[in-house]
């Protein structure tokens, strides 16, 4: 500023008000001080002016402010440093004139570049107490350092009073280079971000605005020209880099930089807690970024406290960080920060929370059994931390014993012990224990330490009894106790029996050792009670009774329920049944292999389930098995139902048929098997089939059934040729069992049924004649052999007394049956002899058509022949009656045969033979010779008149 003197009256005055103006704090920068001698009235015009003129220089000035006055305090000692795109500015006042500063002291900054036209501005405001210490300033560049030069101007400000600028330069930066590169090298970058980098190019060469970029994956770029030979190339940075650094190229490959790509600090779930009320640990999941951290490892702040990584207050496990800090534990809710800071950026986390209620116990410590007995014991232990037993405390006590497990819990204030009961007698048992504050339970302690102890013996427990009938003996069985229910070593059993009706007397018994059956033989009609008890040192178990029911058949749905249903389930079976009001203590379920001896498996099920899982070790696949459901009474078991099935089918064994036999019927053939032996199968049979193949033939033909009860099959249509065979049994595993024969069948089967039909039918129509001829027998003896007339013999009437009477004969009748002929005394000579034939004959065996050669009675001389007219006196054929008359021999024949004097009517010789023979007798009579002689006749044919 420069002073001139202006001789003018009144001067002082006008330096007074210009000098008032100046110590004001307004800089005159246009402004001159001028002393002015004014005088007379050209002067008072000159002093007018003079103040107009300086009215507008102090406008001028209050329109630029405060900044432009001259402010002694400002910033000293400036110290510029840069790390990667960092700049930071340090500073302190020195000046003597700043202990004055009673209000906000504000610095301003400026950082020039070339690339932006308009400068970036900051501010640092300093309080009072604040003024003599060690500011600071950082900013943050988008590019790398090396790009262009920086420079930095400072100022500070008070009252409207602003310093002078002071202004630093960083580095010039690397564009004045000769060799081109990128910058900047090995940079921390953070994932997601946009990254710009420079390039800077040597004189001449051109720059490729795509490019390279290896191990970013699908980033995208954009570029601008910064200067002559500089580029800005800005990067999408869309991936982290992998073990490895990711590397930028904007000209030929020996011109490239390379950054490591990550994220900020990841660290999560921080929650703090206090373990002994005098400390607080906090854990959290730490992040694992193992580019950043080689680069830049996390510093962690908790409270303001420092701790990296490593320290000793800084415990890693995997993914899970910890940091104790001795702290004082207050009542009330506190905020916990944690502050982790990287290379790229940082995270904070908060926990609030009231330490009093996040109590993290410690185990406790020296537990033991103090007190043992059979069923309970005392357990106790120490607590390590005094301000627990001022706790209320819950504690869980693990009871371990083989693979069981169980946990107890028990409360109250300091706990240190407890009691267990229902404890197993003589049985082996580890405890461990773990407890927590309560009633804001925050975690459970660790577990103690475990205590191993075993408790005293007792009696054992009631055994388990049931009964299996074989044959005509009861098996009472009864599962052996296992080592929880024995309570000791197990002695013996006692079993004892005896019939309801007669209770009260002294009960038979038996004792069995290291055995879990005892057959009884009983008797069937009656019922018996019988009761089972173990021994061992410590006594007798409680009495187990099971009741034996008299003999009876149950009959078919009788007592049994319906609805039963079993489902096989991984080597086992799920059984269901109806419920029954018989089962007033529940039921009981047995099974057995049906086929053979076994001893019977049972299930006991309370009597509200009607479901049961049946397992056994001594399941078999491929087994039968028959299982039986019970209702418990009060008196003895009743039977429900029953049900097979197998745990698993399993294919039958080939060659199940033993005995196949077959037979040729014309072109088929039956093949025949015996009933399968249930001992052989092992899968439900659920029909058969037939296979067949002709020989030299690779056509198969079947023919199947699905009836189980079957057994037999047919193959039809066979051609005479030789045949392969195969039987199998259709099963749920499929076919099973295969047995084959071969067999050739015969042509002369086929003769065979036509000699039958013919034999058959000829054997029919024979007894279809027969039959007829049996019924019209007498017709077709009348047609084919009619009847033969028989001779008739009539005699005469002059015979008087001393004649046979005739014979009366009746015309219509076919069959006359003549009992007696009566003739008058007539001597009989001695030596007449009369041939009797037998009467069942027709022709008498002693009448052979042959003469008479004895002498006939003189009596008989006289008799005449009586032979009136009539159809009896034609002459007829008859050859069982042919007399051996000679041609004229007949008078002399026959009167050779009679005596003299005895006439006729006739002759004999009109007799000839007839065609039916008559049987008659001569029955020799010992009346008196005067009596009429008898003639009796068996019987006498006379033809029909015709």
């Amino acid at each position: 500023m420069k002073l001139r003197k202006i001789d003018i009256s009144q001067s002082d005055l006008l330096m007074h008000q210009v000098s008032s103006l100046y110590h004001s704090g307004k800089s005159m920068k246009t402004c001159w001080k001028v002393h002015l001698n004014i005088k007379g009235q050209t002067g008072r015009m000159m002093l007018t002016w003079l103040l107009l003129v300086s009215l507008v220089c102090v406008t001028t000035q209050d329109g630029d402010g405060p900044e432009n006055s001259v402010l002694q305090c400002g910033p000293e000692n400036l110290t510029l440093s840069s790390s990667g795109q960092v700049i930071v500015l340090r500073w302190t006042e020195d000046d003597p004139s700043c202990s004055a500063v009673h209000d906000v002291l504000v610095y301003e900054l400026v950082v020039l570049k070339p690339d932006v036209p308009t400068p970036v501005t900051g501010e640092v405001s300093v309080m009072p107490e604040q003024i003599g210490s060690s500011h600071s300033w950082s900013w943050r560049s988008s590019f790398a350092l090396e790009c262009f030069s920086h420079s930095v101007r400072i100022r500070s400000r008070y009252n409207k009073q602003a310093s002078p600028w002071k202004q630093e330069d960083i580095h010039p930066g690397m564009e004045h280079l000769k060799t081109a590169g990128i910058y900047p090298k090995d940079a921390l970058l953070e994932r997601g971000s946009n990254f710009t980098f420079c390039c800077i190019l040597p004189e001449g060469e051109i720059f490729n605005s795509a490019p390279t970029i290896r191990g970013l994956g699908s980033g995208s770029s954009e570029s601008r020209q910064i200067s002559n030979r500089s580029y800005a190339v800005t990067v999408h940075l869309t991936q982290a880099s992998d073990r490895s650094s990711t590397c930028f190229h904007c000209t030929p490959p020996d011109h490239g930089a390379c950054a490591y790509i990550g994220d900020p600090p990841q660290d999560k779930n921080l929650q703090c807690e206090t373990r002994d009320l005098q400390s607080v640990e906090c854990y959290w999941t730490a992040g694992r970024d193992y580019i950043v951290s080689h680069k830049s490892p996390t510093v962690y702040h908790l409270l303001g406290r420092e701790c990296r990584k490593g320290g000793g207050e800084l415990g890693m496990s995997g993914d899970q960080a910890r940091w104790k800090m001795e702290v004082e534990i207050d009542v009330g809710e506190v905020n916990w920060t944690l502050t982790a800071v990287n290379g790229i950026g940082k995270v904070e986390l908060l926990d609030r929370a009231d330490l009093i209620k996040r109590v993290h116990m410690f185990a406790p410590k020296a537990v033991m059994a103090s007190t043992i007995n059979a069923r309970n014991v005392t357990l106790e232990w120490e607590w390590t931390v005094q301000h627990y037993r001022n706790l209320k405390i819950r504690c869980q006590v693990k009871i371990s014993h083989g693979d069981t497990h169980t946990i107890r819990e028990y409360f109250g204030v300091g706990l240190s012990f407890t009691v267990l009961n229902d404890l197993i007698p003589y049985w082996k048992y580890n405890v461990t224990v773990r407890c927590a504050t309560t009633p804001d339970l925050w975690k459970w302690s660790d577990w103690s330490t475990t205590v191993n102890f075993h408790t005293r013996g007792d009696v054992p427990d009631a055994l388990d009894v049931w009964r299996q009938a074989a044959g005509d003996e009861v098996i009472i069985l009864w599962k052996m106790p296992l080592a929880n229910q024995s309570h000791g070593i197990i002695k013996d059993y006692r079993v004892t029996w005896e019939k309801t009706r007669s209770r009260g007397k002294e009960p038979q018994h038996a004792t069995v050792h290291n055995n879990d059956s005892l057959s009884l033989s009983l008797d069937t009609a009656e019922e018996y009670i019988i009761t089972v008890t173990a021994r061992n040192e410590n006594g007798s178990s409680p009495p187990s009774t099971i009741t034996i029911p008299s003999f009876s058949p149950v009959s078919d749905g009788a007592e049994r329920a319906n609805g039963s249903w079993i489902v096989r389930s991984g080597g086992s079976f799920n059984l269901s049944w109806s419920p029954s009001p018989a089962a007033s203590c529940g039921y009981i379920v047995d099974w057995c292999p049906s086929v053979g001896r076994c001893k019977a498996e049972w299930l006991k099920v309370a009597p509200n389930q009607t479901s049961a899982r049946i397992f056994s070790e001594n399941f078999t696949d491929g087994v039968r098995y028959l299982i039986s459901v019970y209702a418990c009474t009060q008196g003895a078991p009743l039977l429900l139902n029953t049900l097979e099935d197998y745990v698993r089918e399993t294919r039958i064994k080939d060659k199940l048929f033993k005995s196949l036999k077959w037979k040729q019927q014309d072109s088929d053939v039956e093949v025949f098997w015996d009933r399968v032996n249930q001992r052989e199968q092992s899968a439900f049979i659920q029909g058969y089939v037939l296979y067949w193949t002709e020989q030299d033939s690779n056509e198969n033909f079947s023919v199947s059934t699905v009836n189980p009860e079957d057994t037999s099959l047919t193959a039809t249509n066979l051609r005479i040729s030789s045949y392969e065979f195969r039987v199998a049994a259709l099963t749920a595993v499929g076919e099973s069992g295969a047995t084959y024969f071969t067999a050739t069948l015969n042509p002369l089967n086929n003769l065979v049924k036509p000699v039958l039909i013919s034999l058959i039918t000829v054997f029919g129509v024979l007894s279809v004649i027969s039959v007829l001829c049996y019924k019209h027998w007498a017709c077709i003896k009348q047609k084919v052999y009619p009847p033969v007339p028989e001779p008739v013999l009539t005699w005469p009437t002059s015979l008087g007394a001393n004649r046979c009477r005739p014979l009366h004969v009746d015309h219509e009748t076919e069959v006359l049956d003549v009992s007696e002929l009566h003739y008058d005394s007539v001597p009989v000579a001695e030596d007449y002899v009369t041939e009797k034939p037998p009467a069942s004959s027709q022709t008498p065996a002693g009448y052979y058509n042959q003469p008479l050669r004895r002498s006939i009675p003189a009596a008989l001389t006289s008799l005449a022949i009586d032979t009136p007219a009539s159809p009896f006196r034609s002459v007829f054929s008859n050859p069982s009656y042919d007399l051996l008359l000679q041609p004229g021999e007949q008078q002399s024949s026959l009167g050779s045969r009679l005596q003299e004097g005895t006439s006729s009517e006739g002759s004999f010789s009109e007799y000839q033979a007839q065609s039916n023979t008559q049987t008659f007798s001569f029955i020799e009579t010992t009346e008196e010779p005067e009596n009429l002689m008898s003639c009796v006749f068996t019987y006498i044919v006379v033809p029909k008149s015709t």
